[in-house]
């Protein structure tokens, strides 16, 4: 027999439950919204607009993630991670000069198609976090995809993991205002950027690479 002291511990447990429920359903609207909205207008996407796509109050968004960075993190870590088994993938690739093109290839199409992405491969969250962590990762395996293009022949030897980076990133970004019209003009450009790594098209370049901790201050976020 359950006296009225456990009735009540039950009643209060049953209560409990929907409003876990509810937390867990706004939390995961909020993500939802914001992997869209940083998608289409990039990680300065209003926070009110992400509330307002995910049908909460700002004050929920706020409760679920208390500052920007929080809110990114979780709604792009899974795409970066993406990136990570992409690098993992072109590392084993036979042919060297294959898996860096099929790499590039790869994020370019995730860079074109999701600005929100774009942005995190170029902008930094606190290092701790799990979304810096794996772009680290990601980033010691694209230096490993370099250094083993390097030592096969195919790729220039002036030619910097920063460089590559930041080239990529710039040929996407070119075709940004054209993308409605020419979806894959990026394809183009990126092609040309290609041909200007291979070694036996290398010309002396002028000025050395940028140096990393110029770009980590450049990068980082807020």
């Amino acid at each position: 027999m359950v006296d009225a002291g456990e009735r009540g511990t039950i009643a209060s447990a049953a209560s409990t439950r929907p409003r876990r429920r509810d937390a867990r359903d706004n939390r995961d609207k909020v993500v939802a919204a914001a992997r869209n909205r940083f998608g289409t207008d990039g990680l300065d996407a209003s926070l009110n607009a992400i509330a307002r796509d995910a049908g909460v109050s700002i004050g929920t968004l706020y409760n679920h993630f208390p500052t920007r960075e929080e809110l990114i993190g979780e709604a792009l870590l899974e795409q970066v991670r993406e990136s990570v088994r992409s690098a993992e993938a072109a590392l084993r690739a036979a042919d060297p000069w294959t898996g860096l093109v099929e790499h590039l290839t790869t994020l370019a199409s995730w860079q074109a198609r999701d600005r929100g992405f774009t942005d995190i491969c170029v902008r930094s969250l606190p290092p701790d976090s799990p979304i810096e962590i794996a772009k680290h990762q990601g980033h010691s395996l694209f230096h490993q995809l370099v250094t083993r293009v390097r030592d096969s022949g195919a790729l220039r030897a002036d030619v910097e993991v920063a460089d590559i980076g930041l080239l990529l990133w710039s040929a996407v970004r070119a075709t940004e205002r054209v993308r409605e019209q020419a979806p894959d003009a990026w394809r183009r450009h990126l092609g040309i950027l290609l041909d200007g790594l291979r070694s036996e098209a290398a010309h002396p370049l002028p000025g050395p690479p940028l140096d990393q901790e110029i770009l980590r201050t450049a990068m980082r976020f807020g």
